[in-house]
């Protein structure tokens, strides 16, 4: 049992969750999104017009959650949180002129995280109009190429900070504007 345990957890795929804020929040929504109202539809002490409510508003809520994730955070907080570190923060720091904006890095890193040299090299061949530069092509043709941790810790870093203001802040307000309307849409709310 514990060895299945452990297969699972150092598995590289969970390993690279795990270590992704972005697909570790968008993991636990979805989770969350289908979970809980789950569960309340299973409750054996709750009469069925509750059930169907919370189950629904509860669903809306995780959903609308995701959703602001998606839609606002990863763009908004990804990009600029990478474009504000290499021009303000980290401006000297080594590995940022290799790369124009997210969009770069993200592909670089993409191939870099592969397992073998091999696969990377079948990557690069694979990727249309070259969008690597050629010290970063290089780079990616050696045994271990650079991952750039720096980088890497100001996008988790830009990551974290876009969670909480959206999931604590941003998607709460939204969430209450829109969860209403649908409910009485539904005809599972009567406006008051």
């Amino acid at each position: 049992m514990i060895s299945a345990i452990s297969k699972v957890i150092t598995n590289p795929t969970v390993v690279n969750i795990a270590q992704n804020a972005d697909a570790t929040v968008t993991c636990k929504t979805t989770v969350n999104a289908i979970g809980r109202p789950g569960f309340i539809l299973i409750d054996n002490h709750i009469d069925k017009e509750t059930k169907k409510f919370a189950s629904l508003k509860e669903f809306l809520y995780q959903a609308t959650c995701l959703g602001v994730y998606m839609a606002v955070i990863v763009p908004i907080f990804k990009k600029g949180g990478f474009k504000l570190a290499k021009e303000k923060i980290f401006k000297n720091t080594q590995g940022f002129e290799h790369f124009k904006n997210f969009k770069e890095y993200s592909a670089y890193k993409k191939i870099a995280d592969l397992a073998t040299k091999k696969e990377r090299l079948e990557a690069i061949g694979k990727l249309k109009d070259n969008k690597l530069n050629v010290v970063l092509t290089d780079e990616l043709k050696k045994d271990k190429p650079n991952k750039f941790g720096d980088i890497k810790g100001a996008v988790e870093l830009s990551n974290i900070i876009g969670s909480v203001v959206g999931l604590a802040i941003i998607a709460p307000q939204v969430s209450q504007a829109l969860i209403h309307p649908v409910m009485r849409l539904i005809g599972l709310e009567k406006k008051s």
